[in-house]
């Protein structure tokens, strides 16, 4: 070992004097970053500020319930409207998509109706018909405005004034709003068994018409059924997924505790069970391949059936197994070579593991922290989702002039309902109307929303930041009084987590809000820079894009290395009580003093782990098709029928993933916390009785290094 690995050296170089005091984290400390720690209190209680002005001028029901021309809300109760819950369009024709209705820009009279109409008619139909019957009006009248009474007023003032629809269309209500009630059958769209319809101005249409003024409709309504397809499944499955992930709770917790005592078997065990996960995949995938040979339309390719809701369509073409296959195998390969370039590097992580169990098994609370860090990031992600609910709803009713023809000069201009009627608007641009557009206004608050909005966003990202932060400096506290210990576990004090937890917002809170406030700064610019690559997709501008995509690949490095120096700064935060930049400096130093010991221990850890991750996720995954497949004889009667049993699956597959790290995330910053202290253990000490090493024998022979021959005491 060089001769500087064996001293802890100072900001100039110098080698600083040991402390034969020191015994790990530092009780007595003062407040760190100040000023930060004001700053980020004074932001809190104005981004309380801020929900307080949006929830006083909101309305989320501006978001519940649609709004029909008049800027009235559809099934508001102790209105006229609250039978009305469906939002009802004129003449659909005009509207472009489904986008631009859901946006409530259609060019045409909305109104609030209780039902969606059920069949094809007209206003000269049933004008007509009215003659010798009253029934038709009455199944008419609910879809014009309730003022108006008059059947028998021409169809030419009945849509001048826009009294009544030209026509209507069988319909169906989707997202609280009529759309037509497009069916195909042998390959032919139909609206209500018509494939043919009169537009009620005297053209016979094809019902093409609406699907192209609808455009898109079919794949939104396929959507819609496939969510609640979806939801039918979770209904039925709920219960059978929630015993999955307890399952994967207790083998991830098992998985902990057998590291203490058998961390290198274990471990080998976990890399081969995945090789044999991925292989077995790798087996079933050739089988299905080979069982679809000479199966009518199994030879099909992907691109030939298209896009399809229903995906067990796919599992029926040989190409799906195919590139399943392919791509198991390439995985495969990738973790096979890495094993064997890496084997020595993994028996030295291995012992590092085991260091870090026994730290976990005296300081079994640490487990269970991460529960804390979701419940604050549940919290900030609720403020801040309602907070944007509520300024999005601010402000009053815009109209603006709707007008059919694009030639009129007062298209998208503002009006006032109360005198649109008497203005020249009407004149000069006939068909036009004042419709509302959306909510807004003009004071000062209503004019910077979409500021307050990015203010709203900037502050959860910090917020949030802050609350991982938090727990990093707690956990690397606990873990750094663990290995602090000379005589392990007899000197380690009581209650070291809370006392962490303490320290951490007692002293620090201001350094956790500085290093959280840069991370912050460095995803909104992100988050802008993906909002501008979205504007600029259909751009021609190459140079502009290839720009952009430099500064996401930039920004998205640069995260990366933020939140790595920031979680080795918090770890010396906790152990030395100084500021953010210091403690970030001396993090910084150490690691390029130990850089092959970082890639060794910290980057091999960190695969190892991820290994562990796969194995809880791919074992509850196989587990749960097994069951929800009825491929369990025991339990083939208890299995629910579903429509995608791939639902529940993938559920299972991703809750037990997340819950493997939020435990394996505990110990990975156990691994980062011991490692430090392990350079620093080097660094300020030396091994002889003057200068006795913190780490554990085990940890002392990993490194290679031995004992210097003890010294005499001097007097």
């Amino acid at each position: 070992m060089a001769r500087e690995e064996e001293h802890y050296y100072s900001k100039h170089g110098e080698p600083r004097k040991f402390d034969p005091n020191f015994r790990g984290p530092i009780h007595n400390r003062n407040c760190t970053d100040v000023l930060c720690c004001i700053i980020f209190v004074v932001v809190i209680l104005g981004y309380i500020a801020l929900g307080i002005i949006a929830w006083v001028h909101g309305d989320p029901r501006k978001v519940v319930y649609p709004t029909d021309s008049s800027g009235e809300f559809c099934g508001q109760k102790g209105t006229a409207n609250e039978n009305k819950t469906i939002l009802f369009y004129f003449n659909i024709l005009k509207c472009a998509s489904p986008v631009v209705l859901i946006n409530l820009q259609c060019p045409t009279t909305q109104l609030c109706v209780s039902k969606c109409p059920d069949k094809f008619t007209t206003y000269i139909d049933m004008q007509r018909a009215y003659r010798w019957s009253r029934y038709p009006w009455e199944n008419y009248k609910p879809f014009c405005k309730p003022e108006f009474n008059n059947p028998w007023k021409s169809v030419t003032e009945v849509l001048r004034d826009e009294d009544c629809p030209s026509m209507i269309v069988p319909s169906r209500p989707f997202l609280q709003r009529c759309f037509p009630d497009f069916t195909t059958r042998n390959g032919i769209l139909s609206v209500g068994n018509e494939t043919m319809f009169k537009d009620g101005v005297g053209k016979k249409r094809n019902v093409t018409d609406l699907r192209d003024a609808a455009n898109g409709i079919n794949n939104v309504l396929g959507a819609r059924q496939l969510g609640m397809k979806i939801f039918e499944d979770y209904a039925i499955s709920w219960y059978w997924i929630l015993i999955g992930l307890c399952i994967a709770m207790v083998i991830s917790l098992l998985f902990l505790l057998l590291l203490r005592f058998t961390a290198g078997v274990l471990f080998w065990i976990v890399i081969f069970c995945v090789i044999g996960v991925i292989g077995y995949g790798i087996w079933h995938c050739f089988w299905e391949y080979s069982t679809l040979k000479g199966k009518p339309g199994a030879d099909l390719t992907i691109s030939d059936i298209g896009f399809q809701t229903d995906f067990r369509v796919y599992l029926q073409i040989r190409q799906t197994w195919l590139a399943f296959m392919i791509i198991l195998c390439i995985i495969e390969v990738i973790n096979i070579l890495m094993l064997i370039f890496l084997r020595n590097r993994i028996r030295i992580a291995i012992a590092l593991l085991k260091e870090g169990s026994r730290a976990i098994g005296c300081i079994m609370t640490t487990l269970f922290y991460p529960v804390i860090t979701f419940i604050l990031i549940a919290i900030c992600i609720s403020y801040w989702a309602v907070t944007a609910v509520f300024l999005a709803t601010s402000g009053e009713p815009v109209y603006k002039i709707m007008a059919s023809e694009t030639q009129c000069k007062y298209a998208n201009r503002t009006c006032d309902p109360a005198t649109f009627g008497t203005s020249n608007v009407t004149k000069l641009c006939p068909g036009a109307q004042c419709t509302f557009a959306f909510y807004g206004g003009e004071s000062l608050y209503h004019k910077y929303i979409f500021i307050l909005q990015i203010c709203n966003v900037f502050v959860f990202l910090w917020l949030v930041n802050f609350a991982i932060a938090l727990g990093q400096c707690t956990l690397a506290g606990a873990f750094a009084s663990y290995y602090w210990a000379f005589r392990k576990p007899a000197d380690i004090p009581s209650s070291p987590l809370l006392s962490s937890f303490g320290r951490a917002i007692r002293y620090h809170t201001g350094s956790l809000a500085l290093g959280s406030l840069i991370l912050a700064i460095v995803q909104l610019i992100r988050i802008i820079l993906e909002y501008l690559d979205h504007k600029l997709k259909g751009a021609q501008n190459a140079c502009a894009r290839f720009l952009l995509c430099c500064l996401k690949c930039c920004f998205w490095c640069l995260e990366k290395f933020i939140k790595f120096m920031n979680r080795n700064a918090y770890i010396m935060i906790a152990i030395y009580g100084k500021n953010f930049c210091t403690s970030a400096r001396d993090a910084f130093f150490l690691l390029m003093r130990n850089v092959v010991r970082v890639a060794i221990l910290d980057k091999v850890t960190d695969f190892l782990l991820f290994l562990g991750k796969l194995l809880i996720a791919g074992s509850i995954g196989v587990l749960a098709f097994f069951f929800f497949t009825h491929r369990i004889p025991l339990l083939e009667q208890e299995a629910p029928s579903l429509n995608y049993y791939w639902v529940p699956i993938l559920t299972v597959i991703f809750g037990a993933y997340l819950i493997a790290h939020g435990f394996f995330s505990v110990y990975a910053m156990c691994v980062d916390t011991l490692f430090l202290c392990f350079c620093e253990d080097l660094e300020r000490n030396d091994g002889s009785p003057a200068k006795p090493y913190f780490m554990s024998p085990s940890l002392h022979r990993v490194l290679g290094k031995k004992e210097l021959t003890p010294k005499k005491a001097t007097g």
